[in-house]
Order: C-alpha cells, then sequence, then structure tokens
C-alpha cells in the first residue's frame, strides 16, 4: 500500500486495486496512472474536508474511472453527472466498484468515518469522529462525547473482530489543548494497526511531535505525516 498525504484531513492511498483520496480540501496531488479507478470519499460536507473542485481537478489530470462516495450530508448536485455517486450514511454496508467492502460508522461531529476492506488491506479515514471535548463546556456535555466516541470505536474494534488495520488516518487537534490526544489515546489503546496518520492539526504538526513526546510507547505506531507530504509511503 502507498499512503500520500496532501492537506489537513486528506490523504491519497493506493492499493494494488485503485486509490482512494479522503477528504480533499486543498493541495497538488501527486502524478497518478489515468487507467487506475479513483474513489473520491467525503466524510461530511463541511468545507476543511470536501472540495467539489476535486473533480475537475482530477478530470484535467487524465483520471478516467471517477467514482465518489459521499456522505449524505452533501449534496449530490456537487457531482458531476457524469460521474457515479455512493451517498452513504452511518451504519452502511457497501460494495464499492472494484469489489471492496466499505462501512461506516457515525461521526461525533457531522457525517461518517470510513473503513474499507480491499483485499487484506483495512484502511480507516475517521473523518471528525474523535472525543471532542473541550476545556469550558459543561461537564455533562463533555460526558456524552466521550461516551458517543467510545461507542462508534467500540463499533469499530467489533467490526474488525481482532484484525489490524493497514492504515488509520485519526484525528489529533490542537484546539483542544490539554485534552488535544484523548481521542487518539483511546484508539490507539483499542484499535490494533501499527501505521496511524494524525490528521486534523491546523498547519500545526508539531502537535504530533508532542503526542510522542509525553506518550513514547506509541512511537512505533505514530507516523509522521508531514513526511509523507512531498513523498509517498510504501509498505
Amino acid at each position: 500500500m502507498n499512503v500520500t498525504y496532501i492537506h489537513h484531513s486528506c490523504f491519497l492511498t493506493e492499493t494494488g486495486s485503485c486509490y482512494y483520496l479522503f477528504d480533499y480540501d486543498q493541495g497538488p496531488l501527486p502524478a497518478l496512472n489515468p487507467r487506475k479507478p479513483i474513489l473520491v470519499l467525503a466524510s461530511h460536507g463541511h468545507s476543511d474536508h470536501y472540495r467539489p473542485a476535486v473533480f475537475s481537478i482530477l478530470r484535467e489530470m487524465g483520471m478516467v474511472s471517477i467514482h465518489a462516495v459521499l456522505s449524505r450530508d452533501i449534496p449530490l448536485k456537487t457531482v458531476p453527472g457524469d460521474i457515479p455517486c455512493t451517498a452513504v450514511s452511518a451504519y452502511e454496508r457497501d460494495t464499492l466498484p472494484q469489489g471492496q467492502r466499505l462501512v461506516t460508522f457515525r461521526s461525533t461531529d457531522e457525517g461518517v468515518a470510513f473503513l474499507i476492506q480491499d483485499g487484506q488491506e483495512l484502511i480507516y479515514h475517521a473523518g471528525d469522529l474523535n472525543d471532542w471535548v473541550w476545556e469550558g463546556e459543561p461537564d455533562a456535555d463533555n460526558r456524552r462525547m466521550t461516551e458517543s466516541y467510545r461507542r462508534q470505536i467500540t463499533l469499530l474494534a467489533e467490526e474488525l473482530g481482532g484484525r489490524s488495520l493497514t492504515a488509520a488516518f485519526v484525528v489529533l487537534d490542537p484546539r483542544q489543548e490539554k485534552d488535544y490526544d484523548r481521542g487518539m489515546l483511546y484508539f490507539l489503546r483499542h484499535i490494533g494497526g501499527n501505521r496511524v496518520y494524525p490528521m486534523h492539526y491546523w498547519g500545526n504538526p508539531q502537535i504530533i511531535d508532542r503526542f510522542l513526546q509525553e506518550h513514547p510507547q506509541y512511537r512505533s505506531r505514530i507516523m509522521l505525516t508531514e513526511q509523507a507530504h512531498s513523498e509517498s509511503t510504501d509498505f
């Protein structure tokens, strides 16, 4: 598998069967094989996770086979009419064009999180599924948030059934200040996989260094996302 970081929560992942472009908002894409299918997945319609111009960008790059997989909060009219589109909600199971399995989970913000099984590869993209605890919010609200997040991670673990993820893209947001690591820590403690890419850090990759300094036991599992920016990582 090949992983390239594009921007914010956007990653390009390549398997033997196709490309997956998650949550594109901006940034140049690397050269692609125009004959290889590409799935454009958007977890929800927030502007930092979905930009409809992605389809014209891919067309200009010469991509022949494009398929959209969009959370149902995104209007289908944002997709060109000649591009097939699968609209998804939480807790759905779908078969993608090359036979891959897709399972969705409910975000704790908007939209969904994705789990894709492509042959032996298991790919997870959280979208905005995170333990969004904020200092100053009512304790009851923060408790409900944590319960909701942990419920979704439990469902993910049950779906995996002890299998480890090949690649996982998980929120690590410095705006949460002292609680920035809550969602990531719970994920790492309950979900298997040795390639976890922090995302959604608003141009502050130093938050990854902080996480590794405070939690060195996860150094072997956490990828330095920015190092996959200009060149891709094969595994």
